[in-house]
């Protein structure tokens, strides 16, 4: 009698259900994975999903193992959306990287047979065994990401996953050092399609796709001979400083990478539409329209650059080197110089070295920067650094003279905040410029601003502005700030966040501000007395 009980329970596991009762799992399954017609709906959750064993991953049909957990739904789970675009970076990249040719990037050697898909099971489980401390939830808008790199963006995952080997490295360095999630490192996929000189039409610009306010807020140097936004060292550091700021004001990794993207102040009015919920999920609906596709591309990209080679995707070809080194310039040089030494073209100078937008390095010797070279060339250059320093010296200080003679001509780059009583015209019409160029530079959808805002400009009247607002700044920073008892308190001003505080602070983060005055939300008013810890 057990003998036949324990025949039965094998076949009842190897065959759960009947082929009728699988079409009617199916049917049900696709009734909560496609959409309807209405531009944005969240199905109603069905009880349980169940979850199979990671040990049947990465196989070409739905495992006929037994359950291992079941988990109830969330709207994560079963959220649907007709109304997403593609992120800005990835769009730009995508007509960027398949329409032209790229010279350092060549077509896999041997591509494999067409895309296999698989059911949404499958996905599940596949996105549940990568190693990430930032929930990857799989749903109908996740799916169709996917479905655009595996089906309709092939070339470009082939392109995306050839960068990668060279960028790849110098994101998990920085990563690893500042002990953040490692899963981030595909956040430049979805910004830029791993793009140095990505430019989008708003002016953000790099891998991490910087505006320019943000990167000087975050100590990067860009003005027209030099744009550290572009230099995938200093932009990958900073954005990842920037990217940490954001988690520790949000405490959430979803919320910080929908920040990045639309900006905290987006999120803090979704977050307050959503009757002050503080998952991403739930506030879905209530996030900008170009936000909410961002967090399932990502989650999109972490899936394809693990599982490419399960859709018979293969990586492109690289030319760049894989083994670099930096060297430290205190001289003015021109690219042209160290190629004629070295015999390095310039064209591969300036792929290694993006930052340098004039072909020259504007270093002194109290201001060097670094050039990364391929690493034989790096022992060459410091070995001969006096010949290429000489070589043709008159000739390419002339050019160099000429090439940052014309930089200077560029109109000079700042920041405006916002003031009470402020809008766009009157901010225009003091910095001499248009509405249509401030809401362009930073990315505006509508003229709605709000004092306490940092506006980038960009005229000839920025840089006076800017330097004694600074010293008006200062004098005003010092006046608001004083210690009594050992203890130093702020008074809090129209405008001020707590973000922006923390960082007039070394080493203060929100959560120790809010903290140290017993604050349950991020609510300032101005005359508020904060005790600094």
């Amino acid at each position: 009698m057990k003998s036949t009980i324990s025949l039965l329970l094998c076949l009842f596991f190897l065959f759960p259900v009947s082929s009728s009762a699988a079409k009617r799992r199916k049917d049900r399954k696709r009734n909560v994975i496609e959409t309807p017609a209405d531009s944005l709906l969240v199905q109603k959750p069905i009880d349980t999903i169940l979850i199979v064993s990671p040990d049947t991953l990465k196989t070409d049909s739905v495992p006929k193992t037994a359950p291992a957990a079941s988990h109830k739904l969330t709207a994560k789970d079963t959220i649907t959306d007709n109304d997403i675009v593609l992120p800005e970076g990835l769009a730009n990249g995508v007509d960027t990287l398949i329409s032209e040719e790229v010279d350092h990037l060549q077509p896999p050697v041997h591509r494999k047979g067409g895309n296999i898909d698989y059911p949404d099971s499958v996905y599940i489980q596949r996105l549940c065994a990568l190693p990430a401390i930032i929930e990857l939830p799989y749903n109908s808008v996740v799916k169709g990401y996917i479905s655009l790199y595996t089906e309709k963006r092939r070339e470009l995952v082939e392109k995306l996953l050839a960068l990668n080997l060279y960028y790849e490295p110098i994101f998990e360095q920085e990563l690893d050092k500042m002990g953040l999630p490692i899963e981030l490192k595909y956040l430049p996929v979805i910004e830029s399609a791993l793009r140095p000189n990505a430019v989008s039409p708003v002016g953000a610009t790099g891998l991490w796709q910087f505006m320019i306010g943000t990167a000087r807020m975050m100590g990067l140097e860009v003005n027209s001979v030099v744009d550290e936004r572009r230099d995938p060292y200093k932009s990958t550091q900073q954005a990842l400083r920037y990217l940490q700021q954001l988690h520790d004001n949000f405490g959430d990794w979803t919320l910080a990478i929908a920040a990045y993207n639309c900006g905290p102040g987006n999120v803090n009015k979704a977050i307050r539409r959503s009757g002050g919920k503080r998952d991403y999920w739930d506030i879905y609906p209530y996030l900008p329209r170009e936000t909410r596709g961002y967090v399932p591309a990502f989650i999109a990209a972490n899936y394809i650059m693990n599982y490419y080679d399960l859709h018979n995707i293969q990586p492109g070809e690289i030319e760049l080197p894989s083994e670099t080194d930096t060297v430290l310039v205190n001289k003015r040089l021109h690219f042209k110089q160290i190629s004629d030494v070295l015999g390095i073209e310039v064209g591969e100078l300036r792929q290694l070295n993006p930052q340098y937008r004039r072909d020259v390095v504007p270093a002194t010797a109290k201001r060097p920067y670094f050039l990364v070279l391929p690493e034989e060339s790096a022992y060459a250059f410091v070995e001969n650094e006096d010949s290429i320093c000489n070589h043709q010296s008159e000739l390419y200080a002339r050019r160099i003279t000429a090439e940052l003679a014309q930089a200077s001509r560029t109109p000079i780059q700042g920041y405006h905040r916002v003031r009470s009583g402020e809008n766009l015209s009157v901010i225009a019409h003091r910095y001499r410029t248009s509405v249509a160029n401030l809401k362009r530079w930073n990315n505006l959808k509508s003229n709605n601003i709000y004092p306490g805002m940092r506006l980038a400009v960009s005229s000839s009247y920025a840089k006076t502005r800017s330097s004694a607002k600074t010293t008006a700044t200062k004098s005003t920073r010092k006046a608001e700030t004083w210690i009594t008892n050992g203890v130093r308190y702020y008074k809090v001003r129209p405008g001020d966040s707590l973000w922006e505080i923390s960082r007039q602070f070394p080493g203060l983060t929100v959560q120790a501000l809010k903290n140290a005055n017993s604050l349950n939300s991020n609510n300032l008013k101005p005359g508020q007395i904060l005790k600094i810890p």
